[in-house]
């Protein structure tokens, strides 16, 4: 049934395009950074062409979001940029057929303390209790690959706090529950609503030497880092790794609609950094330049970025 429904429903969007084309997008929990990402960028494609109806569904996110495309139940999804990885190169599961329609922004990878926390390194939070969010987030697969880089385990070094949804994590680090959480990228909500708590929040990320540990186990894993600034108090960049996230599609997406989708973003593009600073990084060049492999991108968006000369 689901399969017949996936060839329904690309039926219909082939027979609505050009004109209007009814597009389901997976986000996350509410109150989580897909959320208000997911939220944002359906406003802005939608106003960059009426004819595209974007609506926004929450989900628990990455976990949920891939099944989700592969069963043809959603048409296009946020997904974290480890677990992308992941599901297109086949690690851990059969590769699959999904296809990238845009890179949204980095995700350096980071803990976030309390100001008056004495915290400083990575190793110092070792048996204490760390909120790693929902266990459907793909930021709970970063965490897993960087602290296994490091030669650490998330349930066997850690007492790890999982919630049911991502807003519940700030208040267990601002409350003295646990001593940190795990988050990634500009304006996530979490790391936002802890710098503005009454005690701040201080970020720890990795040395150089222990960068270059997670790269030799972990390669995919980017050098990354979180400019001074991005928080409330933070006076000094983050160095980290960290990995590119992307709204992917159903392969059977049809090319035309993947086409209007990326050139609608692209339109938006000012519209959506106005809401979203990290937005910024949601650019053709930057899908181009993000994509594993150029046949891992939707042959609707490979052909608009070569019209646009980001692809060669």
């Amino acid at each position: 049934m689901r399969k017949l429904r996936a060839g329904l429903v690309g039926g219909m969007l082939m027979m609505a395009s050009p004109a209007m084309a009814e597009i389901s997008l997976g986000t996350s929990t509410q109150g989580g950074g897909f959320s208000l990402y997911g939220d944002a960028l359906a406003e802005a494609i939608n106003a960059a062409d009426p004819a595209l109806a974007v609506r926004s569904r929450p989900t628990r996110g990455t976990a949920e979001n891939i099944p989700l495309l592969e069963a043809g139940e959603l048409d296009i999804a946020l997904v974290q940029g480890t677990s992308a990885y992941e599901a297109l190169a086949g690690i851990g599961r059969a590769k699959t057929d999904l296809r990238i329609l845009v890179a949204m922004y980095s995700s350096p990878g980071m803990f976030a303390v309390r100001g008056d926390a004495p915290v400083r390194d990575i190793a110092e939070l070792q048996g204490k209790s760390v909120v790693f969010g929902t266990e459907g987030s793909g930021l709970v697969v970063m965490a897993d690959y960087v602290l296994d880089g490091l030669g650490l385990d998330m349930r066997r070094d850690f007492t790890p706090i999982f919630v049911t949804r991502a807003a519940d994590s700030p208040p267990k680090v601002i409350g003295g529950e646990a001593v940190a959480l795990w988050g990634a990228g500009v304006g996530w909500p979490g790391f936002v609503r802890v710098a503005e708590g009454p005690q701040g929040a201080r970020f720890v990320g990795l040395t150089e030497a222990q960068i270059d540990r997670v790269r030799a186990k972990h390669s995919f894993l980017k050098p990354m880092i979180l400019p001074a600034g991005s928080y409330a108090g933070q006076g000094e960049p983050v160095r980290t790794v960290g990995s590119w996230n992307f709204v992917m599609t159903r392969a059977d997406l049809p090319e035309d609609v993947a086409y209007r989708l990326i050139r609608a973003i692209d339109k938006a593009g000012p519209a959506l950094t106005a809401k979203l600073d990290q937005a910024a990084e949601t650019t053709p060049a930057n899908t181009a330049e993000a994509a594993p492999e150029p046949a891992m991108l939707h042959p609707g968006v490979a052909r608009y970025l070569r019209e646009t000369g980001a692809l060669r």
